[in-house]
């Protein structure tokens, strides 16, 4: 292992100091519900919008699209490629249905369609999800400063929830998209510094290195055969769509961010300012990938491959220095996720189990704040504990699809039967809900099974959130039908 200079170590503690305070002008803004989890919709749209791309760009894509890229090819690049469809979608429905409707829940109006259990069963898959995204992502970033700086990974896993709980906790929703701004630069700025230097360092340039890729398939998107067994440019399409979907139309941090643009132009705006922003920064990662692959084709890479060859080449090729502020940017790229996790997680828990429907009892403000920050605290907890338990995982961005793949499913389906069914009811719901959960569960456990005697879902996971979507769909859709009387 290679330890951080002392130049990189002022950078990281400096950054991660700034971060820290940067939370704290924002605290008398957030101290109220609205505040804490919309800012009162005062924010312009540019802000919001490098925030939302901020939460693209995690640790997952920072360490995971590299070690993909170098283990691999550009496969996965093909979800970013679903994105201008997502967003299209989501500018001409979901920001205008959740902005005309003023409630800061993603999930409210699906009690209304549905009873209170349909909000209930969403906010819970919506919680499993953040959770299982927190912890991905802060064992990404301790993979790479474990590599970096020799620091035990169960540590930094501590310090850094810790650190993100702290200034989401001081500053709110407010803080964290104004340290997504600040983070999303940096990040930007560290990706594209990497990919130059990797190119001058080859001794062919970049000629050399489009060679080395070209003739190992590393620029391949894929298979383009209609193959739903293995990771093929439809199965990736498919669950980039449908996860993108999700992202946009679902998520409680992207609809929270919606209601803090100052009006509705400005969250539409937003909305496409990160997905347009992210294709082709996610290409720069898996450019990254590509040239880390050539470059250890010359020189020697000490047996490291995967998802921890970018956090070698950093602390071994980079300059004293500049190596603190690539990690930076990885801090940059972990801390932008998670502090929009914790802050929508604590306003899921508020909105959706304690706040009251009678909007007459409302809930006083010095109680709605204690159980928003102890939500926000709750939530850190347990990222921290999910982060703990991966340790030895091997793929952080396999772990990460699987994991949202699962919980994913669930919530798109029933909030696709709710828009487009619409004569289905409550109880067309419920068995709609039971046979998609059934399907993830099956499709999830059933290659893990040892043994003949259970059938097995011989389709790739990411197809998992497709057919639980379409599963709860269509059964909700053709119940419905079937209880309709007939006509005389």
């Amino acid at each position: 292992m290679s330890s951080l200079g002392t130049a990189d170590l002022i950078v990281l503690v400096v950054y991660l100091g700034g971060v820290v305070a940067l939370g704290i002008p924002f605290r008398g803004r957030s101290s109220t519900p609205e505040g804490f989890t919309s800012a009162s919709g005062r924010l312009p749209g540019w802000a919001v919008g490098l925030s939302l791309f901020g939460t693209f760009l995690s640790s997952n894509t920072f360490i995971g699209v590299p070690g993909s890229a170098f283990a691999g090819n550009w496969n996965a690049f093909v979800f970013s490629l679903s994105l201008p469809f997502a967003a299209w979608v989501a500018s001409r429905y979901f920001v205008p249905f959740y902005r005309s409707r003023g409630e800061i829940s993603a999930y409210s109006h699906l009690e209304r369609r549905f009873g209170r259990w349909a909000r209930r069963y969403t906010s819970v898959c919506y919680l499993l999800m953040q959770l299982a995204r927190m912890g991905t992502i802060l064992f990404g970033v301790a993979i790479a400063l474990s590599e970096l700086s020799g620091w035990p990974i169960a540590a930094i896993i501590i310090g850094g929830g810790l650190t993100v709980t702290l200034y989401t906790l001081v500053g709110g929703i407010e803080a964290v998209i104004w340290t997504d701004v600040t983070q999303s630069l940096v990040l930007m700025a560290g990706a594209l510094f990497v990919a130059v230097w990797l190119v001058v360092s080859l001794p062919g340039g970049l000629s050399e290195a489009l060679a080395v890729g070209n003739e190992a398939g590393k620029f391949s998107l894929g298979s383009p055969r209609l193959d739903f067994t293995e990771s093929t440019i439809w199965v990736v399409l498919l669950y980039g769509v449908f996860i993108n979907l999700n992202n946009f139309g679902i998520d409680q941090s992207f609809v929270q961010r919606y209601h803090t643009a100052r009006t509705h132009k400005d969250a539409t705006r937003a909305l496409w300012m990160a997905a347009w922003m992210y294709i082709p920064i996610s290409a720069v990662f898996f450019f990254i990938g590509t040239m880390l692959f050539a470059y250890y084709r010359t020189f020697d890479s000490g047996g490291v491959t995967g998802d921890a060859v970018f956090p070698h080449f950093i602390a071994n090729a980079l300059p004293p220095g500049v190596a603190g502020v690539l990690v930076a940017a990885l801090v940059a790229a972990a801390m932008s996720s998670i502090d929009t996790s914790l802050n929508s997680s604590a306003t899921v828990v508020y909105e959706d189990f304690f706040r009251p429907a009678d909007k007459d009892r409302a809930i006083p403000p010095a109680r709605a704040m204690k159980i928003l920050r102890w939500s926000t605290c709750a939530a850190g907890l347990s990222g921290t504990v999910v982060a703990l338990a991966m340790i030895g995982v091997s793929n952080l961005l396999d772990a990460w699809w699987t994991l949202s793949g699962v919980f994913a499913g669930g919530m798109l389906g029933l909030f696709l039967l709710g828009a487009f069914g619409k004569s289905a009811r409550r109880p067309d719901a419920i068995l709609a809900v039971i046979a998609g959960v059934l399907t993830i569960l099956w499709m999830t456990v059933s290659p893990r099974l040892a043994g003949e005697t259970w059938p097995k879902n011989a389709l790739h996971a990411q197809m998992t959130t497709v057919i639980g979507t379409l599963s709860i769909f269509v059964v909700g859709s053709l119940s419905a039908r079937l209880r309709r009387p007939r006509s005389p």
